[in-house]
């Protein structure tokens, strides 16, 4: 089955008037629940402040032409739904396995890592998101602010005054903390997203003349202010070079949280060298912050809706901190929307 009709074709069709559906975010979640809904006939419309859809599965260029993930950067399937997605998108080149070496790095000692089949998007982790959000309704550069009922319905407005127009349902797929605001309407949800916490992660995209002497494409580090790098350039479907993707730790991203990106850049590389037990030298380094990255914990619930006043949300941060997680509690609302 294509990949475009495994969520298109997930509900049967509706008929009759159908509430207007406006969704603020368009990562993996509100994707996938636009999706669900637009295949059932909803009118749906996709708002988010990105310069393109994806979120965190994000995609950066290099300045000699080559590409960083340098968000998520990788995924598993092991939800039947998201694995038969995952499969369609295989047969399609969306996707395809990374076969990269894994494993756990401390301080030059390297260990091998437990086997698991890990997944990438092709040429970029954004392609995945460029498929969800081919034919949908999606408009970015335009952050939502307010939120505000109106005539049984809810008004929307962007932070510069946009009327952004009316919807009947209103779904924030964003960040927990950036979702308290948004549904302000509906406080019980509101109180519900604000016990969710989200750890932030500095990553620094970085390209090394050189190819970086550790049999490893990618490892979780420990004793390190990083927890994650990756050689980039080791994914399928990536141009040639020497590009490594960064991840500092949330203890150490969060004492930092507010340092410049310039500063920031240089010090994880070094980190970098210290976790490899060698001094490294890179030729670009670019230091991104992920403010909201990681929940701790995650809701225990897969999404959060008031059926009768139209406000929910959905996101990792309720039905798990993963690329699946985040898919599968978009299409966990989109149902619960179908069934009001």
């Amino acid at each position: 089955m294509p990949a475009s009709r495994v969520l298109d074709e997930l509900l049967s069709r509706r008929s009759g008037p159908l509430p207007r559906v406006a969704v603020i975010g368009a990562g993996m979640s509100g994707l996938a629940l636009a999706r669900v809904l637009t295949g059932a006939g909803f009118g749906v419309r996709v708002l988010d402040k990105g310069r393109g859809p994806g979120g965190r599965l994000s995609t950066r260029r290099s300045a000699d032409g080559g590409t960083f993930d340098h968000g998520a950067q990788y995924f598993t399937a092991r939800d039947p739904l998201f694995r038969s997605l995952v499969e369609a998108w295989v047969a399609e080149g969306v996707v395809a396995e990374w076969h990269g070496r894994i494993g756990t790095l401390t301080r030059g000692v390297v260990s091998p890592a437990k086997e698991s089949v890990r997944y990438v998007g092709v040429p970029g982790m954004n392609a995945v998101a460029k498929a969800l959000a081919d034919g949908l309704d999606v408009r970015t550069g335009v952050r939502v602010e307010r939120v505000e009922r109106e005539a049984g319905a809810w008004r929307l407005t962007s932070e510069t005054g946009e009327d952004l127009g009316l919807a009947d349902v209103v779904v924030a797929a964003v960040p927990a903390p950036q979702a308290v605001q948004l549904l302000a309407g509906a406080p019980v949800l509101a109180a519900q997203a604000g016990t969710v916490g989200l750890s932030p992660c500095w990553a620094v995209m970085a390209r090394f003349e050189a190819p970086v002497a550790v049999e490893l494409d990618g490892a979780f580090v420990e004793d390190s202010p990083l927890s994650w790098v990756a050689r980039d350039t080791s994914k399928p479907g990536r141009a040639p070079g020497e590009r490594w993707v960064l991840h500092g730790s949330p203890e150490y991203s969060a004492a930092h949280l507010e340092e410049a990106a310039e500063a920031m850049a240089p010090k994880l590389v070094e980190a970098f060298g210290q976790a490899l037990g060698r001094d490294v030298r890179a030729v670009e380094a670019v230091a991104h912050r992920w403010r909201f990255a990681m929940p701790s914990p995650p809701l225990d619930a897969t999404s959060l809706f008031d059926p009768a006043l139209g406000l929910g949300a959905c996101g990792d941060w309720c039905a798990g901190p993963r690329v699946e997680g985040a898919l599968l509690s978009g299409v966990a609302l989109a149902r619960r929307i179908a069934d009001r």
